[in-house]
């Protein structure tokens, strides 16, 4: 039996990877109100905040052995878990809100005018042409967090890489893709 006396916070996540659920009721209180506080300063609302912290916390618990102390102190690492949940929410909401608009115009007409049928192929035409100038892998990077709206952190999963270097191809595709569009301007 450890008595987790003057446990730091990584040997604290270490015992949770393992399943320790003493150390990660100290991990909780030790953040779970930090990370509300930080969400709320993010401008989640406070019924919000509170529901995100405990889904942090649930990550936290789930994704301990994923933690790599020679990346980002524990503290970094769960605030940026943290972060993203708020990140993931925002999107949620405005997908949610992108198919109701979508859903209401829809229902409203079943045929589109013409003109709107125009002006949408050449908006397509155009994203085409730009999502043309950008390489396969900032392509990639471009369609699943912009088209499929996935976190940079599933995308980084999925693509098997790291986390910064899907943030520098995400950066580099829309300064092509920005360049690109001032010649439509």
């Amino acid at each position: 039996m450890h008595d987790g006396v003057g446990d730091t916070d990584e040997a604290l996540v270490a015992r949770v990877a393992r399943g320790d659920r003493e150390a990660f009721a100290r991990i909780f209180s030790a953040y779970a109100g930090r990370v509300k506080g930080y969400l709320l300063r993010l401008g989640a609302p406070a019924a919000v905040a509170e529901d995100l912290a405990q889904d942090a916390m649930v990550a936290i618990w789930r994704r301990a052995a994923s933690f790599d102390a020679a990346k980002a102190k524990v503290s970094t690492w769960v605030f940026v878990i943290a972060r993203n949940a708020w990140i993931d929410k925002l999107r949620r909401e405005k997908t949610e809100l992108a198919y109701r608009s979508v859903t209401i115009i829809t229902e409203e007409s079943e045929e589109e005018a013409p003109d709107s049928a125009a002006v949408r192929g050449q908006t397509e035409e155009q994203v085409a042409d730009a999502m043309a100038t950008l390489s396969e892998e900032q392509r990639q990077v471009v369609r699943l967090a912009f088209f499929e709206e996935r976190p940079h952190s599933e995308i980084a999963e999925r693509l098997s890489l790291p986390l910064g270097t899907v943030k520098s191809r995400l950066r580099l595709a829309l300064i092509k893709l920005r360049a690109h569009w001032e010649q439509y301007k």
